[in-house]
């Protein structure tokens, strides 16, 4: 079993290096690790499946499907048209606005989602009022990740960790999450106005512009509108009712998805089935069956041991260690990868004997979701903006957004340490 441990971190490792290099694609080098433990014997095809987590692929590909259709109707142009003529075309409002509606974008849906939808609305916006988009774009990214980290299904990591603990459910995600993410928020948001204020200036004239925009004339299509509302509200009242009714949060958004295509009709089907990132679920199916030969090998077992005798076994040195080890391991490395690895050694800490645990998930969600802000690298959201950005001709520099992500990143763990410290640890 020592040796099946040590193939079985070093493939781990391997992998976990090619997905940071970017030298392969992420999705290529997770599905080649997961293979690989299986074809060199570590764990057997039936347990790489039995690991497989269908809640998070599940939920995940629904929301995908209803957020494809829902985008098709011009429902986001017109809310970002709408929040622009509220801030009177004014650059700096606009910026509080855009950040505002990112960040309940992505708590309702998924960040990775709301950042695709949001970053064209932006550049249109920005040419109109002929200022730089780098600061709205950066400020949808910081605002992507804080919006997730307030629910379930906002963000991949909460998405990880509230299908593997089956107790916390959406509304306890809402309630011990939302609060101080949008504080969070709040305070990113004034910091942000504060440090581009100079920069985003515009003419009188522009501005008339913008207002004279017709937000109304966005909307393609009212009766498929509609349908996506209704499906979109019923997808949103079963998150908040499945542990009542007893259904998992991924059979609620495909109920929420097939109910969607049965209103619209089969001629939704292929496009929405198409607009499915698969990239992401294949990287999301190769990393839980590299976790699975961690696992079965019994490393994380001794991790979470160490853990437990390094901490003393005291809940609050614990929980601490783990939102800040998460915040800077997710702002250098994908925070996915690195929730995957977490989630069973936090589950065998509480085998080990440490009571209530529930303060260290809280801890690993606002760890993981925030840190994402520390770096370009940080989470999926962030690369996403970059790329749609650099085809656009804005390119943002690892460096750039660096030194206005990372202290925004640190600042906000400090404000976390000190709300999960009173809240559960006093």
């Amino acid at each position: 079993m020592e040796q099946q441990a040590m193939y079985a971190i070093g493939l781990f490792l391997i992998t976990y290096a090619l997905i940071i290099s970017e030298k392969i694609h992420r999705t290529i080098a997770a599905m080649s690790g997961g293979i690989l433990m299986v074809l060199c014997g570590i764990i057997n095809q039936e347990t790489a499946i039995h690991h497989l987590d269908f809640n998070t692929l599940g939920l995940l590909t629904g929301m995908m499907i209803l957020v494809s259709i829902t985008a098709q109707t011009g429902v986001f142009t017109y809310i970002a048209i709408w929040s622009a003529k509220k801030a009177q075309g004014d650059p700096l409002r606009i910026l509080w606005a855009l950040g505002l509606i990112t960040a309940i974008s992505s708590a309702l849906l998924d960040n990775v989602t709301t950042v695709l939808l949001m970053v064209p609305v932006t550049l249109s916006i920005t040419r109109q009022l002929k200022v730089t988009p780098l600061p709205y774009l950066i400020t949808e990214i910081l605002a992507s990740n804080i919006g997730g980290t307030a629910t379930l299904i906002g963000d991949p990591p909460n998405i990880m960790i509230g299908s593997a603990v089956k107790e916390l459910t959406f509304l306890s995600f809402v309630n011990n999450l939302a609060a101080i993410s949008f504080f969070i928020l709040a305070v990113t948001l004034i910091v942000l106005v504060m440090l581009y204020r100079r920069e985003l200036q515009t003419s009188e004239e522009l501005r008339r512009s913008m207002m004279s925009l017709e937000e109304k004339d966005a909307i393609k299509d009212r009766q498929l509108l509609k349908k996506c509302l209704f499906a979109l509200s019923f997808t949103i009242v079963g998150f908040c009712l499945h542990q009542i009714i007893h259904v998992e949060s991924a059979a609620v958004a495909l109920a929420g998805a097939f109910l969607l295509l049965l209103l619209t009709g089969e001629h939704y089907l292929e496009e929405a089935l198409a607009k499915v990132e698969w990239t992401t679920i294949f990287f999301f199916v190769g990393l839980f069956v590299l976790v699975a030969g961690l696992v079965e090998t019994g490393v994380i077992r001794k991790l979470a041991a160490w853990t437990v005798n390094v901490t003393g076994g005291d809940l609050t040195a614990a929980a601490m260690l783990i939102l800040w080890m998460s915040a800077i391991a997710s702002a250098f490395i994908d925070n996915i990868p690195f929730v995957a690895t977490m989630i069973p050694l936090i589950k065998e800490m509480g085998d080990m004997g440490m009571e209530n645990v529930e303060p260290l998930w809280w801890s690993l969600a606002l760890g993981a979701c925030l840190g994402g802000n520390g770096t370009l690298i940080g989470a999926s959201a962030n690369v996403i903006v970059a790329g749609l950005a650099a085809k656009e001709g804005y390119p943002i520099s690892f460096w750039k957004f660096m030194k206005v992500g990372f202290p925004l990143m640190i600042l906000s763990i400090v404000i976390a340490s000190g709300y999960l410290y009173l809240r559960y640890l006093l």
